[in-house]
């Protein structure tokens, strides 16, 4: 990840590495050796930041073994931290490519987590990398998602297919998708209905775009990207675990990590479902998306060298 990049993701992270340095300074408090006492309120502040309680143990099983073994001075925690943390993280992943043109790729989740910028934000990326890009707004409950997305596809200079409020979404899809490859589309967005995890209906009409986007494209949807609140905390864990049952998700988009300091729950959610954290939003600019990068963000997290840089 580029340096501009990596301090973009550090200044994003500051609520987050703010509370958990705090936490940690406590939990030394100046001493040079790590008591019981003081690993119990290490697990409270990884808690804290939304790290869940699974993860949380686990580090702290870690970092238990460490000092029954040979000893850990408050030097050496924040360093025993991020590598019981970086243990369970892959390496970079590049996001997933179709094949042949174009592209697909559906983005869900619920209402007000930042799904339609976020669309708008991963239009900007594929236009600034070259790629001729269609946007479908096939949420057309909410004429305002509607005009609020051209707004953004505007800004990127993508292009954009839409219907009336109230369109079957199918219809936005299927237009896209014959649009995108008659003009040689490199990438089609789909910003789908906000919804909630619990309305079955609404589950199952993601199911039926999924049919639609197979019959017209090979493969498609190539990506299913579940947007998640960072500043939900663990309720976003709860979330991806829903959506996992209605789609095969291959990523997820945490945003408002500048928001909050739960920005620890990008861990637990590819902890606990194995999905990849694909991008990160921390702030409002059409370049405030990045892409998720595991050293960098553990970096940011815990007030490491590249951090501070």
């Amino acid at each position: 990840m580029a340096l501009g990049l990596v301090k973009k993701l550090a200044r994003g992270l500051t609520r987050t590495r703010e509370s958990l340095a705090a936490s940690l300074q406590a939990v030394v408090g100046g001493g040079t050796e790590i008591d019981d006492d003081a690993i119990d309120d290490l697990e409270a502040s990884l808690l804290a930041a939304d790290l869940g309680p699974a993860l949380s143990a686990r580090v702290i099983d870690t970092i238990r073994e460490r000092v029954r073994r040979k000893g850990l001075g408050d030097g050496g925690l924040l360093s025993a931290v991020r590598s019981a943390l970086r243990d369970g993280l892959p390496a970079a992943e590049a996001p997933l490519r179709a094949s042949g043109r174009p592209h697909v790729v559906f983005v869900v989740g619920v209402n007000g987590g930042g799904k339609t910028t976020s669309v708008g934000k991963l239009a900007a990326r594929e236009r600034a990398e070259g790629r001729k890009v269609i946007v479908a707004a096939a949420d057309t409950f909410r004429a305002a998602a509607i005009d609020q997305l051209e707004k953004w596809v505007e800004r990127s200079g993508a292009e954009f297919v839409r219907q009336g409020p109230g369109a079957d979404p199918a219809a936005v899809v299927f237009d896209a998708l014959k649009a995108a490859k008659s003009r040689g589309t490199d990438t089609v967005l789909v910003d789908t209905a906000g919804r909630l995890h619990t309305k079955t209906n609404l589950m199952a009409e993601l199911e039926k775009l999924g049919r639609i986007a197979a019959r017209e494209v090979e493969g498609a949807p190539h990506e299913v990207l579940l947007v998640v609140d960072a500043t939900t905390g663990q309720n976003g864990l709860q979330q991806a675990r829903e959506f996992t049952r209605a789609a095969t998700l291959t990523g997820v988009v945490l945003t408002k990590l500048d928001g909050t300091a739960k920005g620890g729950v990008a861990l637990g959610i590819h902890d606990q479902l194995g999905v990849p954290i694909r991008y990160v939003g921390v702030g409002e600019s059409i370049d405030d998306l990045l892409p998720f990068d595991a050293d960098a963000f553990l970096d940011g997290l815990l007030a490491g060298e590249t951090a501070g840089a």
